[in-house]
């Protein structure tokens, strides 16, 4: 089968390509999905679990890529819950070949059922963006009706489905981004936009709750606009600065079938519309890992010629 495979961690970029690679095994628990189509995190190959098993042990040439969405070719033994032919979502583990490939082992928990009307190109920009955005708003963030959120990169792929979902909870949202993201942050439904490149983050005043994905300075600036009680998300590092009279928490998205669920419900509704960025064909995935090709929402590889696709937003 053809995946995209690293091999070289100094080689960065120039050291990913297309490659025929075996097809998976189905170890125990396990389902090998046939991707239909896949998302990843332009960061991944600064991952240690990029390059090692859970033992700590070099792995390549590994598959990267954790966002997938496709249809059960095989079970392996003892799995239960999911059957042959059925189409699914979910995540890849984090130290086992990813989704960027013809076919992916994923363990059958990380995956839900993929409702017949979402197409797999949406499929693939809800996982780890969807239960990024809900982990940090309401598990570590503790967001209320009423409260004021600061949502960092309010554009973006996990930024767009945290400011729908703080919305829908009843609160008062800031996005920030470039000048470039403020309509679209506009038409998610922020209440607020900053531009950080031009306007003065520290003029937006107290939050109850920041939800950080951009790390750095920005982080570290934004632990003083935590009001007493609050509290400080980010997934980008642990912070420096933390919050005078709040919390600070940095984590790392989780698996959760239930929540993958709830999520596909939600954009069923049309209470939730993931922002699908770039799509582009599994050749391409190379290029697109590329930081400096920045679109609004998430870019997502079509990995087979039948996979459904929905127009660029």
């Amino acid at each position: 089968m053809q995946a995209i495979t690293v091999r070289d961690r100094d080689a960065g970029l120039a050291g990913m390509s297309v490659t025929d690679t075996p097809y998976p095994h189905a170890a125990e628990n396990d389902v090998i999905v046939r991707v239909h189509a896949a998302g990843f995190t332009p960061g991944e190959l600064d991952w240690p679990g990029t390059w090692t098993d859970r033992a700590g042990r070099d792995r390549t040439p590994s598959v990267p890529g954790h966002e997938l969405s496709g249809v059960v070719a095989e079970l392996g033994y003892g799995t239960t819950g999911l059957s042959v032919g059925q189409r699914v979502f979910g995540l890849a583990d984090w130290t086992r070949n990813g989704s960027l490939a013809q076919y992916a082992a994923v363990e059958a928990r990380n995956l839900a059922p993929l409702p017949a009307d979402i197409d797999h190109t949406l499929a693939a920009a809800l996982p780890i963006s969807g239960l990024t955005a809900w982990q940090g708003l309401f598990d570590h963030g503790r967001l209320t009706t009423g409260q004021t959120v600061l949502i960092h990169g309010a554009a973006g792929g996990v930024g767009s489905i945290a400011v729908q979902l703080a919305r829908e909870a009843g609160a008062r949202v800031i996005g920030t981004g470039r000048s470039a993201d403020r309509d679209k942050a506009l038409a998610l439904g922020v209440d607020t936009f900053l531009d950080l490149q031009t306007e003065k983050l520290e003029d937006v005043g107290e939050t109850d709750v920041v939800f950080d994905v951009i790390g750095g300075d920005i982080l570290d600036r934004s632990a003083a606009l935590v009001r007493p009680g609050g509290t400080l998300v980010t997934i980008a590092m642990p912070p420096k600065v933390q919050p005078k009279d709040g919390r600070a928490v940095f984590f790392v998205v989780e698996p959760d079938r239930a929540r993958l669920i709830d999520l596909a419900q939600r954009v069923r509704d049309g209470r939730l519309k993931p922002v699908v960025g770039a799509v582009r064909p599994l050749a391409e995935a190379p290029s697109a890992f590329a930081r400096s090709k920045r679109t609004p929402g998430k870019t997502i590889i079509c990995v087979t010629e039948d996979s459904e696709a929905v127009p660029a937003s």
